[in-house]
Parts: C-alpha cells; structure tokens; sequence
C-alpha cells in the first residue's frame, strides 16, 4: 500500500515558498494523524532539513532539545558543551551556520511551546524579525487546531502578519482511494471511505486483504487498538468538559440534526449548546450546512448540523452507545447492528457526499455541458433535493439525486425531482435545468430510454 498519495497541490506551495529569494513562514496544522508530518517527510527529503518536534514538557527541556539538533545540523560543538538559558542563542547560532541553499527549519507540535510559555510568542516573533532576513525557510506545525489558530494566526497573536503562507491540512479526498486499494471496487472502496474518511493513519490500519467487516472487527471495535479510544485521544486536549461534547455529537449521530432537535433529545435549552458547536465547528468536527441557494447561511433559520468526519460520525453512531457490549465481550451484538445499519446510515450518506464531489470533476471536464461554481444539498421542510448545483454568475442550474440501492434507478426518480426543482426558488424564469442522476445499480431500460430521449439528463453508474 502507498503511503504517500496526492497533496500535490500542498507539495507545489511549498516548494515555490522554498524557491522564493525571500525568507518564509509557513504555518501547517490539521486535526492529529491527517499526514502533516508525512506530507513534511515528502516535502524535505531531497534538502537539508532540521526537524524539531516539540513536546509537552517544560519550556527549558524543549529548548535543551531543541539546542542539540541545532548544534548537530551546524557542526557546532562548542553549542554542543554548553548550557543555554535563552532561546536567542540557539537561534544566533543557526542563523551563523552558512550554507549554499536555503536552510529548511520545522518546528511540528508547535503548540506545545506557547503552552508552556505564553511569552514564547513574543521571544519568537523577535527572533523571527531578525532571521527573515536570512535564506531560510521555517514551517510552524501543529495538530490541535485551536491552539495554532490562537498562537499564529489570531490578530492578537505576536505572530500575527508575519506567516508568508499556510496549510490546513485536509484529509485525503475519496477519489484518491484506488491509490492504496489497488484491488478493490468501487463499492469496497466506498466502504472504506465511510470509515476511514481520507485520514492516512486510518487507511493504513485498514488492510487492503481484509473486509470491511474483518478490518471494523480488528480495528474498531478492539479494545487493544488505538481507534476504539480515538474520539477521546482527539478531543481531550481541545476541549474542557468532554462529556458535554459527547453528548452532541452522539445525539446529531443518531439523527438529529436541528438544533431545536439537538437541544430536546439532549433535555437542555438551545442557548446552551451555542458555544459547543461553536467550538467543534472551529475543530473541524462539525459543520451547519444549509441550502445551497441560500445568499445569507449565517441567518439562515433552515441549518442542520453534521458531523463532518466519516470517522467520528461512525463511532458515535455505532460504537459510542455500545461501549458497555464491547467491553464486556458482546462483539458479535455489536457486530450484528452495524452489518445492519451501516449500509443505510453510513455509506448511503457518504455516497451522497461523493457524488457531490465526483460532479465538482464534471466541473473540470470540457465536454460538460453546463456550468457551475456552486454544488451542495437543499432542503424545505419535507422537500429534500440530494445534489443543486448551480452557476452564481449565469443561469445554469442542475439538480440531482443519488441512489445507493441494489435495484436499478427507474423512472419515478426522475419525475419526483422534476416536481420538486419548483420549489428551489432560483432565477425560476430565466434559469436553464438538467438533471444528473447517481445510482449504485445502475438504471432500468425506461430510465435510459428516457435519458437518450432528453438532452438536459446525465445517468451516472457508480
């Protein structure tokens, strides 16, 4: 299995920061085991990279450490002998040391150095005045979002304005999964995806022999492997109160998606969950999505939230609530719902997902007929439209539906999305519709007559 997919686009920003005459500051973050630090291996094998990682302990120890890699990258032995009390001196003599190329200099948990020391912030923003005028590129890296974004990005920091670009690492998008499943289909991919959702150290524990049952079995429901604890390893250093966010996030995994809704199975007033969505929204977790036609999402009184990792939202849908059966040794009980339900409420949601994203790759496509810079969900009370997607600055519009089902898409999936695009309220007298359409099993013979006998419908097999 491949170990290094894509990021290409990541790799070619940061060569080009490297091959600026100008000293750079890079900021690099993303949720805990995305790649950030595979994607630094990557970027910094062929140059003569120091590579710092800080940890949790006190101030003084980082910068001892810290300290003996600088004196090994410089051949500095009198660095080596002695003791420092100051970062300065680290720093003046790295910024001594001479070299042909640009010096490449990673600091990855970053974080960990605010932490100890808020003023290390300000000592640091010092440093970084003098050394930006040398040839040397110097990269921030750290895993717990907030904290980043309040120690480099955040207008109050010191290192406010100084960075000359960042990175929020993504995970791996799905159309990247036959990169390391060489021997998988669609489907079985698809499977994957729904669990593993594009993190690289997830796709690895995932073997490519194994099925989908075997790997949940081996890897998520054991006890003895990282994952089954994993929800709590990435949120217990973000947040305070993690009983609190639990509960949200297993009440959205079971459904609820409106705030109001949230707020009733949870027996607590709406105001009181602001602040804990707020803050997993700022993590990454979770997302308010609303219709894609809206002009105004922060006023928009029709948003639903959704737990944005296929991870995150599998467990608590599936292992979360059966804790105390797995714990006690009642796998094959636990085993029994999930072969039950996960096809229905995990894959065919995540499917729906993919489909958005396999159509931004029409996008892309010369031959495709229609254009548009805008594709997500929409929704009105019981009206529920699985793909919109539409072209801001011109009158396009394309409406879809996905089907992940094992009998083939017939006819009355048409004529129910062609009833329900009325109620999209867009450019209705001037707009130019199509219809594109996602099935699993394919289409039945109406449905492909009616297809070729209609320019303005697409059918999709996947």
């Amino acid at each position: 299995m491949k170990t290094f997919v894509n990021r290409l686009d990541d790799l070619e920003f940061l060569q080009n920061q490297y091959d600026s005459p100008d000293a750079s500051l890079v900021i690099l973050y993303g949720r805990r085991r995305v790649g950030k630090t595979s994607l630094i291996s990557e970027f910094g094998k062929d140059k003569n990279m120091l590579y710092f990682l800080a940890t949790e302990e006190p101030e003084s120890a980082n910068r001892n450490s810290f300290k003996s890699i600088v004196a090994s990258y410089a051949n500095n032995e009198l660095l080596k002998a002695v003791d420092v009390d100051n970062w300065e001196i680290v720093f003046n003599a790295l910024s001594q040391y001479q070299t042909s190329y640009k010096k490449l200099i990673v600091f990855d948990e970053f974080q960990y150095l605010g932490k100890s020391n808020p003023a290390f912030l300000s000592i640091f923003q010092k440093i970084w005045e003098s050394l930006k005028k040398e040839n040397i590129m110097m990269i921030l890296c750290g895993s717990l979002i907030s904290m980043m974004e309040a120690q480099t990005l955040a207008y109050d920091s010191p290192l406010y304005g100084r960075r000359t670009g960042q990175i929020k690492l993504k995970p791996i998008a799905f159309q990247h999964y036959h990169e390391f499943y060489h021997n998988k289909n669609f489907h079985e991919l698809l499977e994957y995806y729904s669990i593993t959702g594009g993190v690289p150290k997830y796709i690895e524990l995932f073997s490519e022999d194994a099925d989908i049952w075997t790997a949940i079995e081996n890897n998520v429901i054991n006890t003895r492997n990282f994952l089954y604890e994993e929800p709590y390893f990435l949120l217990n250093q973000e947040v305070s109160e993690i009983g609190s966010y639990f509960a949200i996030l297993r009440t959205i995994a079971a459904g609820n998606h409106k705030l109001g809704a949230i707020a009733t199975v949870m027996g607590v007033k709406q105001t009181s969950l602001t602040r804990y969505l707020k803050t997993l929204i700022d993590l990454d977790i979770l997302e308010r999505d609303v219709p894609v036609t809206e002009e105004n999402p922060e006023k928009c009184k029709r948003g639903l939230y959704r737990i944005k990792d296929n991870f995150l939202n599998f467990w608590f849908m599936f292992i979360y609530p059966e804790r105390s059966n797995i714990e006690t040794g009642h796998t094959n009980q636990v085993m029994a719902k999930i072969r039950e339900g996960f096809i229905m409420r995990q894959v065919s949601y995540v499917y729906e997902d993919v489909c958005r994203q396999m159509l931004w790759s029409l996008a892309i496509e010369s031959d495709f007929p229609f254009k548009f810079n805008k594709v997500g969900r929409w929704w009105e009370n019981s009206t529920e439209i699985d793909i919109v997607a539409f072209d801001s600055t011109g009158t396009d519009i394309i409406f879809g539906e996905c089907k992940y089902t094992n009998e083939p898409m017939d006819v009355d999936v048409f004529y129910k999305l062609y009833e329900k695009k009325n109620v999209v309220k867009w450019k209705n007298d001037i707009r130019n519709e199509s219809f594109i359409f996602f099935s699993k099993n394919g289409y039945t013979v109406q449905m492909k007559d009616l297809a070729n006998n209609r320019s303005d419908v697409f059918l999709m097999v996947k």
